[in-house]
């Protein structure tokens, strides 16, 4: 994401390098971030609270493919895509609708990134951006595609060609590298997807640690954005 505001002239070999620090930094970060967030809930919310971990080794059986093959295709694939579709599809349709019904020529679309803007700004993203994770709650992969049909005004998803077309699209729409820092680590801590929150919902029994699976990482990454944002806006 970063790598991506270098210049055309500045080696290969800088840009993996950097690219490669960029991952390992967040990953130490998420790692940091996780151990700390577990030691403050030990000490707070679950106080208390016996935590153990088991694991038991079941009887050694002869592998049946047949069976293998059959569990895991309806264990595995069939119910996570149908939960998935569950909440896809009338996502898919809210964000048609979004983009393509208009109030005084402006979408609904854009009057929400408006409305979403304030608390962007604060955070060193924009509306748009805010936006489009929250329509991207059922798969966040379409975050990115959502965050790029809005700003190229489309009435679909869509991608960027190449990485220099990206650039393109994310510089004349305000963004810097301050951007992209907060990008990254919204993206590393915001709530979890929705096939996600309903595993959590059924393997708690609780709304309650559900929300709260939510609201956490949510709560983290915008501390975090607002920090880096102040830093940019100090420094940069």
């Amino acid at each position: 994401m970063i790598t991506i505001f270098f210049t055309a002239s500045a080696p290969k070999f800088i840009r993996s390098v950097t690219s490669a620090l960029i991952l390992l930094a967040a990953i130490i970060l998420g790692v940091i971030v996780t151990i700390l967030i577990s030691w403050i809930l030990s000490k707070t919310v679950l106080k208390g609270v016996p935590s153990s971990f088991t694991l038991e080794l079941p009887p050694y059986r002869r592998p049946q493919i047949g069976k293998v093959i059959v569990r895991s295709i309806f264990d595995r694939t069939i119910f996570v895509l149908g939960r998935a579709c569950i909440t896809a599809a009338p996502a898919g349709l809210l964000i048609w609708v979004l983009a393509n019904c208009s109030i005084n020529d402006t979408s609904i679309l854009m009057i929400l990134a408006d409305f979403f803007e304030p608390v962007g700004s604060i955070m060193g993203l924009d509306g748009i951006i805010l936006l489009a994770f929250i329509l991207g709650f059922p798969a966040n992969e379409i975050v990115m595609p959502i965050i790029l049909m809005a700003y190229m005004s489309g009435a679909s998803l869509m991608e960027a060609e190449s990485t220099h077309m990206l650039k393109e699209i994310l510089c004349s729409n305000g963004w810097t590298v301050t951007t992209a820092i907060c990008m990254i680590l919204f993206v590393l801590f915001h709530f979890p997807c929705s096939t996600t929150c309903l595993t959590i919902k059924k393997e708690t029994g609780s709304w309650k640690w559900t929300a709260f699976s939510i609201l956490l990482p949510t709560l983290c990454g915008f501390i975090l954005c607002c920090a880096v944002s102040l830093f940019g806006k100090l420094v940069l």
